[in-house]
């Protein structure tokens, strides 16, 4: 097929799987919450029906929006449907992942400014038995934390492969095994290790445990009453929250997050109404709706400003290209953005589906409700996630013929083989165990090319892609196979007194046909 012919086959494609996502989450209702103050808004049905595009084409059942400008609430939504059906509204408890990052960063700057806590100081003033499995980890400080700067990484330290740990107390005693890839303060490497740790550093120096200081400290003042956080999934989830989706073939399907230790990294569960308040929080340097002070304007440009021009990350928020302070939030379940534009806009998402292969996340959503709160015209994602799965499936068909074909063409390969010396066949058999190969390999080969060096197991990999997985799977076994039954038909052949002729005349009788 011609490349105009793939593009206008998959344009219709595209255009119905989003004409079809539109009119499902159109159908159930957007459960739309606009909260205007002084008469503040946005177009309700533009918000919506970029909501309903977006979800259409990235495979999201339910997503919910909050949109700000300084002190206003301008919107709040939810839209489409939980894993039980329910409708997706503004007060719908969902995991805001790595978004809480940002959270755990302010509750370290608070303990700053009570003067009880120096980002520059080591981190074992504060926590006096951490340790790492490196000289240099005494010199690891809050602000490298903070910072990402640390030297401990996902390949240092592998957090989702390791045990799970319990509590912060036992994440800080997991980190013991860590060594450094860096000096610290030299090098930044994004891991959830460091936020683990600081959040320790907030529950002892506070003498509080993490979720109380949290609730009172800071969910509680912005105004955030339905936010909770929790420390492992999916154990600790709120019964409120339904399960999440992962996506694959076209199809959402409802399934548990796989267990993790999130405390302080990815563990917070919001609404989009209290993450618009937490929004309003930002804009207004660190005063909340209510009139309450949680940290002081220099705090807040400390945690969105990059600690040089050369690094985007601040403190639990990025910045971007376009000068945009930022922060998305992936689980396998889950995703999540939150972004703040000079314009003095506020954004957040929440989404009921997992990042995947082809999908990372809701900040094309988050970027196109920007483009239009800002006057522009919205960017239309292109439809990424199902071409890769209809690719991969294709693959995978592909290598179920050849398996067949080649388990067929078995006695063939025998009658070529049987006279020829034994380092022959076994050298053409070698390229055979490349797919199982490849499939031990998989979880640090997509950690390491597309996940920049983040650790995932095996049945993380499952959720992040399930065609990937299938395809793989598939192509191990089939030719296994094919490699097992030629060395055994071969090794028949070869055992068969000589010039026994139907030992050979028979063996591709016995090769099964698939």
């Amino acid at each position: 097929m011609r490349a105009s012919g793939l593009r206008r086959w998959w344009g219709i494609v595209g255009s119905a799987a989003a004409a079809a996502g539109a009119a499902i989450l159109l159908a159930a209702g957007p459960a739309l919450a606009a909260e205007p103050a002084g008469g503040a808004t946005v177009a309700a049905g533009a918000v919506e029906w970029v909501v309903a595009d977006f979800a259409g084409r990235a495979g999201y059942p339910g997503i919910a929006v909050a949109i700000t400008k300084g002190d206003r609430v301008l919107h709040v939504g939810g839209y489409g449907h939980d894993s039980s059906g329910a409708a997706v509204t503004a007060t719908t408890p969902m995991p805001v992942a790595s978004v809480s990052k940002s959270f755990t960063a302010l509750a370290v700057l608070q303990l700053v400014e009570a003067g009880r806590v120096e980002l520059d100081a080591p981190v074992r003033r504060y926590l006096p038995d951490f340790r790492v499995d490196d000289a240099r980890g005494p010199r690891i400080t809050v602000r490298e934390l903070l910072n990402q700067t640390s030297g401990i990484t996902d390949r240092t330290l592998r957090e989702k492969s390791l045990p799970q740990p319990d509590s912060l107390e036992a994440a800080q005693q997991r980190a013991r095994v860590a060594t450094l890839a860096t000096d610290p303060g030299t090098g930044y490497a994004y891991t959830n290790t460091n936020y683990h740790l600081a959040a320790r550093l907030v529950e002892v120096v506070s003498g509080r445990p993490f979720a109380d200081y949290l609730r009172d400290r800071v969910f509680g003042p912005a105004g955030m009453r339905s936010t909770v956080t929790i420390d492992q999934t999916p154990r600790d989830l709120p019964r409120q929250v339904a399960k999440g989706h992962l996506f694959a073939y076209g199809m959402t399907v409802p399934v548990a997050e796989p267990k993790r230790f999130v405390a302080g990294s990815d563990g917070v569960v919001s609404t989009a109404r209290d993450l618009a308040q937490w929004l309003i929080l930002q804009n207004r340097d660190g005063v909340a709706a209510g009139g309450a002070r949680l940290v002081s304007a220099s705090s807040i440009a400390a945690m969105h400003t990059p600690p040089n021009p050369h690094r985007s990350y601040g403190m639990g928020w990025e910045r971007d290209d376009n000068g945009w302070a930022r922060h998305n939030g992936v689980w396998f379940t889950y995703t999540a953005s939150q972004l703040l534009l000079p314009s003095g806009h506020g954004i957040a998402v929440l989404g009921n589906s997992g990042v995947g292969l082809g999908n990372e996340g809701t900040d094309q959503l988050a970027d196109a409700l920007a483009e239009l709160v800002t006057g522009g015209t919205p960017r239309v994602p292109a439809p990424v996630r199902l071409l890769v799965d209809l690719v991969l499936a294709g693959l995978t068909l592909v290598s179920v013929a050849l398996g067949v074909r080649n388990l067929r063409r078995g006695g063939a390969w025998i009658r070529r083989f049987a006279g020829r010396p034994r380092w022959r066949p076994v050298l053409r058999l070698v390229p055979r165990l490349v797919p199982a190969g490849l499939l031990v390999a998989l979880p640090g080969l997509l950690g390491s090319v597309v996940g920049g060096g983040r650790d995932v197991t095996f049945q993380q990999l499952t959720y992040y892609t399930p065609p990937l997985v299938g395809w793989t799977a598939v192509a191990a076994i089939t030719n296994l196979s094919v490699a097992v039954t030629r060395i055994a038909a071969l090794t028949r052949v070869r055992r068969a007194p000589v010039g026994d002729a139907a030992a050979t005349e028979t063996a591709p009788a016995e090769l099964p046909a698939g």
